[in-house]
């Protein structure tokens, strides 16, 4: 059975069909909150910012235009919403300090990366994805979990093209800094057990 496009649901609710807004709110509500979590790195703002970043998705239907996928407009909103819940609770996050990786070191980690996206290690993701800074969090998130591509993330956090590439290359080598502290140890121990039965 094919889902049926969003659109259909958007023509339906703009018309005054309220009641099928219940099924967009169902399609988009475990990303909407895993986005806001990963912002805001804690459970009740992600909730307050999810049921606000709805009720204006619902207030504005009628503005949107098709001229981007639903998904990327209603990330959007998720990011404004965000964006304003941290002005409003001033947080500030420990900021991961990177040492200057080699272009080798970039590559190695990002094939462990690759290795850890297996279902099994994706708690291990999910925890150094906590552990970043608020934007970088939800960059990596629309870009690996969400697979959203460099045009729609452009669109989404209102930046050029060229600045989510430059963004995006920061945010995974933050990332892999993270990784590493985590995987050495375990990928040390693996090759160490490797070689022993070798």
């Amino acid at each position: 059975m094919t889902l049926i496009d969003d659109q259909y649901y958007i023509t339906k609710i703009v018309e005054g069909d309220t009641k099928v807004f219940a099924v967009l709110v169902d399609r988009y509500k475990d990303l909407v909150f895993t986005l806001a979590l990963r912002m805001l790195k804690n459970k009740e703002e992600a909730e307050e910012v999810s049921q606000d970043t709805f009720i204006k998705v619902f207030k504005s239907l009628n503005k949107f235009k098709g001229d981007s996928k639903f998904s990327s407009w209603i990330y959007r909103i998720t990011y404004n919403n965000c964006l304003d819940a941290l002005k409003k609770y001033k947080q500030e996050y420990q900021w991961v300090t990177i040492d200057e990786f080699t272009e080798r070191q970039v590559v190695t980690l990002d094939n462990a990366f690759d290795a850890l996206v297996e279902k099994e290690q994706q708690q291990a993701i999910e925890d150094c994805l906590q552990r970043l800074p608020n934007e970088d969090s939800f960059l990596l998130t629309l870009y690996y979990f969400e697979e959203q591509s460099l045009d729609e993330i452009s669109k989404i956090m209102g930046l050029t093209a060229n600045n989510v590439k430059v963004k995006l290359f920061r945010s995974r080598k933050k990332l892999t800094s993270i990784l590493k502290e985590r995987l050495e140890p375990e990928i040390i121990e693996h090759y160490e057990r490797k070689q022993t039965n070798g």
